[in-house]
């Protein structure tokens, strides 16, 4: 049975950097991952083009309850030190609306890179290596592999992921090694994630892509307004400014069994209520056909569920319908199609400082295993590399 001083379970973006992070400290490291190779879930990131980090980066942009974790663990590496590492590595970086890529725009780029740093600090992997069992010894560690294989360390890093594209290797699993060790899970549930509607307009709009404001309904309060991206399916809608509400909802949804849900679409960011009225009312003055009066403001497809009101030249019913459209929400779509986990292992119980279980001496806790969950735009990632880097502190 192999020793070393950290065993890392998880080769994922937090995995990887707790890696090196140790490896730099000088410890004998090893990596177990489930998958054929490092990095799978590391290659779909910012819809392949690997969201870094972004300019903007603080607590404020996470679950609240995490709130003074996540200020810990950004005091020792932040915005500032995650671009350091970056560019250390001599990986090109640029800057788009204050989120950061790969100047590339190819996540391969990332791990290609973060692949040249493990081999140079000689840093071993085993893939296809799904640990099944941890057990504490008098020197640390006993891991045990599905294949029986076993590995012996001193201290141990958990970096195995929430549950989002379970394909790509986080499928859960790794909660079952933290509890293990009596550490409480906050359920996990989709994050990112796109929404499913019954409604009559998903099918007259399916594939419509439009600009929008799109508040988030609980309980008939009104929890989040975002403005974006919103594009029709045949299952509900989805788009950037739908996914950037949709963790409130799925919280609300699938851990508090809320029903009362719904969304406020605005479909006239652009103008008022009494502007798009009024418009609409000069332009049957005009002598506009009634069916016509919306063409050139919104896509021509909005006149079939609008067909009523557009026969009857109902201006207000029109306005009504595009300025404050209200759809129920009858749940999300699967982890297949989240990007992200709300939830994991409670940030209670580790060190805020450190990332060691409070439970259990020698074990830390990364990456989004851990009930931390940040809105689109690096932060989440963000959050891995932070994570990784802080826990491969351990020595």
């Amino acid at each position: 049975m192999n020793q070393y001083d950290i065993v890392v379970i998880g080769g994922g973006a937090a995995g990887i950097v707790a890696a090196i992070s140790a490896k730099r400290k000088n410890a004998s490291v090893l990596i177990c991952e489930k998958m054929p190779q490092l990095g799978k879930k590391l290659l779909i990131t910012g819809a392949g083009r690997c969201n870094l980090s972004n300019q903007k980066l603080d607590a404020s942009f996470y679950n609240p309850e995490v709130k003074t974790l996540i200020e810990s663990v950004f005091a020792k590496f932040g915005k500032n030190e995650i671009e350091k590492f970056f560019n250390g590595l001599d990986l090109a970086m640029h800057s788009d609306k204050g989120r950061i890529f790969p100047r590339t725009n190819q996540a391969s780029s990332v791990l290609s890179i973060l692949e040249i740093e493990l081999g140079r600090l000689q840093i071993p992997s085993e893939c296809n290596c799904e640990i099944a069992n941890i057990q504490s010894s008098a020197d640390g560690f006993i891991l045990t592999s599905k294949t029986k294989k076993q590995f012996g360390s001193k201290k141990v890093i958990l970096a195995g992921g929430g549950k989002s594209y379970p394909a790509l290797g986080s499928d859960g699993n790794a909660y079952s090694i933290a509890k293990k060790f009596g550490h409480k899970l906050i359920e996990p549930v989709p994050s990112a994630v796109p929404l499913l509607m019954h409604d009559t307009w998903c099918h007259f709009l399916q594939g419509q892509k439009t600009t929008a404001i799109v508040t988030s309904v609980i309980n008939s309060t009104h929890v989040r307004k975002v403005a974006g991206e919103v594009l029709f399916t045949k299952y509900g809608i989805s788009g950037t400014a739908v996914l950037d509400i949709s963790d409130d909802i799925s919280v609300a949804f699938h851990r508090h069994k809320i029903k009362n849900i719904s969304i406020e679409i605005d479909f006239i960011p652009f103008l008022t209520k009494n502007e798009f009225v009024e418009t609409l009312t000069n332009r049957l003055k005009k002598g506009f056909p009634p069916e016509k009066i919306i063409t050139g403001i919104v896509s021509n497809k909005f006149s079939l569920p609008l067909s009523f009101q557009l026969k009857n030249a109902d201006v207000q019913g029109i306005a009504n319908l595009l300025k404050n459209k209200y759809f129920r929400i009858n749940g999300t779509r699967g982890w297949n199609e989240a990007e992200f986990t709300a939830g994991g292992i409670d940030t209670s119980e580790v060190n805020h400082r450190t990332l060691e279980s409070k439970l259990q001496k020698g074990f830390y806790l990364a990456g989004e295993i851990l009930d931390v969950n940040g809105v689109r735009g690096g932060y989440n990632l963000a959050w891995a590399w932070a994570s990784g880097f802080v826990a491969g502190l351990a020595q």
